[in-house]
């Protein structure tokens, strides 16, 4: 029974020592594992992962530039400026920038048209004083060529009676046709009127009853 008890003893205090070496060498760290960590390569990039990090920043570039582009349009479209009350204070999304860029253009495109046609109507408005500058000067100039020509035979008074008779018969159609809402209405009526009242056949009979009349004043 003795050399049980010592035989016991000396298990137990084995026993203990061992769980106490076990929990000391627990403890300490472990340095071959840390200098194998500290002396490790760096990691490198794969060539699969450089190309998606290549993919990835392409994709945002596009999405960036996408993004200027509609931000340029609703900058310099003027509609896009505009309080839309369909939609309140929320940003415009790009199906309403694109339309209403579109709408602007189509709006441009018919601005353009219509500058062109004042133009056109300009142009031939400024063709027609030409001709008529050209006639003035050759009546001027004969007028100089011969000043005294009829001189002697009617004055002044009775030719200025003539020409008011004229004109006075050719103000009456001409105040009835022609319209003073806009230069453009104006300068349309003016030729339509000459080309209506201003024949040869139509100004002969006017200055023949003109004459007939003044023949009848006397002076």
């Amino acid at each position: 029974p003795a050399l049980f008890m010592e035989n016991t003893r000396k298990g137990s205090i084995v026993s203990r020592a061992n769980s106490i070496g076990s929990t000391s060498a627990s403890s300490v760290p472990n340095t071959d594992d840390e200098d194998s960590d500290y002396h490790q390569e760096p990691y490198k990039e794969s060539y699969k992962d450089q190309r998606r990090r290549a993919r990835t920043q392409a994709e945002q570039k596009r999405r960036d530039a996408i993004k200027k582009g509609y931000d340029d349009l609703q900058a310099i479209v003027p509609t896009c400026e505009q309080q839309d009350f369909s939609i309140g204070s929320q940003k415009l999304s790009k199906a309403i920038v694109l339309q209403k860029t579109i709408d602007y253009i189509q709006f441009l495109h018919k601005e353009k048209k219509k500058q062109e046609e004042e133009v056109s109507t300009l142009r031939k408005d400024v063709m027609a004083l030409k001709i008529m500058k050209v006639n003035y000067e050759q009546i001027v100039k004969a007028h100089q060529d011969n000043p005294n020509e009829g001189k002697d035979q009617v004055s002044d008074e009775i030719k200025f009676n003539v020409f008011q008779g004229i004109m006075d018969s050719l103000f009456q159609s001409f105040n009835a046709s022609i319209s003073v809402t806009s230069f453009q209405e104006l300068s349309a009526c003016v030729f339509s009127w000459i080309e209506e009242h201003c024949k040869p056949q139509t100004l002969r009979d006017i200055v023949i009853g003109v004459l007939h009349q003044l023949k009848s004043q006397p002076y």
